[in-house]
């Protein structure tokens, strides 16, 4: 199903994460799947993308900064339970932030699972960006979050709840 992320940037200091997520816990806002990676990984990227398509997105200066200040940010995404009301809150308390559609995913925890869904997305022909998911007990279902190029493509391969 799609659902909506959002993804910040969050200080890479003690008590930044318990702030947001008591942010989110006090409003009655439940995360159902979250992802944190040092933003310096993130900036590496868009070095390779520019070195791929040899179009500059930022000016050298800018790339030398954002790599040093990188480390001083953690890139967050994540997924709650209300996307309307979490949006809200995050400008309520001057988050900088986005949104965008990905796919969310209920998994079977038992082995060859993942790798029925991530076959159904090469044979379909589609790219997974990134993805990313939990796991809460054995006997449990997962939530895996994938970010194709195309969401709706993505969708509608599994709009009848099989994979």
């Amino acid at each position: 199903m799609i659902r909506i992320e959002i993804s910040l940037f969050l200080k890479n200091v003690p008590g930044e994460l318990a702030h947001l997520t008591a942010l989110f816990g006090e409003a009655g806002i439940n995360i159902d799947a979250i992802t944190i990676q040092d933003a310096s990984s993130y900036v590496q990227n868009l070095f390779e993308a520019r070195g791929k398509s040899l179009k500059r997105l930022a000016s050298s200066a800018s790339y030398s900064s954002m790599r040093r200040d990188s480390a001083e940010f953690a890139l967050v995404r994540l997924l709650t339970d209300n996307p309307e009301a979490s949006v809200a809150l995050l400008k309520e308390n001057d988050y900088l932030f986005d949104t965008k559609e990905v796919i969310a995913v209920d998994i079977t925890n038992k082995p060859g699972e993942f790798a029925k869904i991530t076959k159904k997305f090469g044979e379909e022909q589609i790219n997974i960006n990134y993805v990313y998911g939990s796991v809460s007990d054995a006997d449990g279902k997962c939530l895996f979050v994938f970010c194709p190029e195309d969401v709706a493509f993505a969708e509608s391969i599994f709009k009848d709840g099989t994979y």
